[in-house]
């Protein structure tokens, strides 16, 4: 149940900080949205600092998506991304789109990303154009998360991973290997 707790929170903390600016949110307003206690936030986080930081951290996601050799990452990234959305009804990587805006919070949240997600992808990659490869491959798993996330009855909901890896994985495959 802790494991619960600590998600719902996360995914309040995700839609507070995207919606609001870092000085408007408070706990107690996450715990609202999460259904659990201000009191509860502290004992997994600590502060509302540290839970933006938890927010802000990719590189869990960067892990999952890209475990694996690179004749196999764009396959594995796009059912890895897939699958977690069902399972959590969340994705691994979509709230860095909500840190287009202004202000500290949001640009330390895309430097993060950066860092996190799109650096990693570039040092797997060859050639002269491997930064730019990278952030297109980051941009493809943001887009197919963005489908999910927003048509929760389309095609894209109801077919299966494979049938999604198979359609789109070559896209992101022909990033890694030109």
């Amino acid at each position: 149940m802790v494991d619960t707790g600590r998600a719902a929170i996360l995914l309040a903390a995700r839609r507070a900080f995207a919606l609001q600016p870092y000085a408007a949110v408070t706990l107690r307003g996450i715990a609202a949205d999460a259904g659990v206690s201000a009191s509860l936030i502290v004992k997994h986080f600590g502060s509302k600092e540290l839970l933006f930081d938890a927010v802000a951290d990719f590189s869990t996601a960067a892990t999952q998506l890209l475990d694996a050799p690179n004749d196999q990452l764009g396959r594995h990234a796009v059912l890895t991304l897939v699958r977690s959305r069902r399972r959590h009804n969340s994705d691994l990587l979509l709230r860095v789109v909500f840190a287009a805006g202004s202000g500290d919070e949001r640009a330390l949240l895309r430097e993060r990303f950066r860092d996190q997600v799109i650096s990693q992808v570039a040092e797997r990659l060859q050639g002269q154009t491997k930064d730019l490869r990278a952030e297109l491959f980051a941009a493809q798993l943001l887009g197919l998360g963005a489908v999910m996330a927003i048509d929760k009855q389309g095609p894209a909901a109801t077919a299966t991973p494979e049938q999604i890896a198979d359609l789109y994985a070559p896209a992101l495959q022909s990033l890694v290997n030109p």
